[in-house]
This record gives structure tokens, C-alpha cells and sequence, in this order.
């Protein structure tokens, strides 16, 4: 959890289970480690889009990298 809080308004990285990785800017985050993402960007194998704000379920989060 520290290191959301230390994130928060800053870029990072997901890795969710589904292999997509989502980069955005952390707006905030909840005890489950649901978090809210602005000016995201998706990518998966060869698909690149921009996804505006996204809500994350934490349970679907493989891995969290500070950017």
C-alpha cells in the first residue's frame, strides 16, 4: 500500500491477468487495491488504444510498476 500512496498522481504500469497492460496516471486507490487511472493507455499484443479514465479491480492486477 505504501507504494500506491507514493505513486498516486504519477504515471504507472499494470500488468493485468489477462496479459494487457494499462499506463496511466494513479488517481486513486481503495483497501482492495481497486484504483482509478487517468489519461490511460491499453496495450496487448499488437493492439495499441487510448482509454481515457479506468476504473481497475485490484484482484485483476498481476503486477504494479512506478513510472
Amino acid at each position: 500500500m505504501k507504494m500506491l500512496e507514493e505513486s498516486v498522481n504519477k504515471r504507472v504500469s499494470l500488468l493485468l491477468k489477462d496479459n494487457r497492460v494499462l499506463e496511466g496516471v494513479l488517481t486513486g486507490f481503495d483497501e482492495y487495491m481497486n484504483m482509478v487511472l487517468d489519461d490511460v493507455d491499453e496495450s496487448s499484443e499488437n493492439v495499441s488504444r487510448k482509454l481515457g479514465t479506468v476504473v481497475v479491480r485490484g484482484s485483476n492486477v498481476v503486477r504494479i510498476v512506478p513510472k
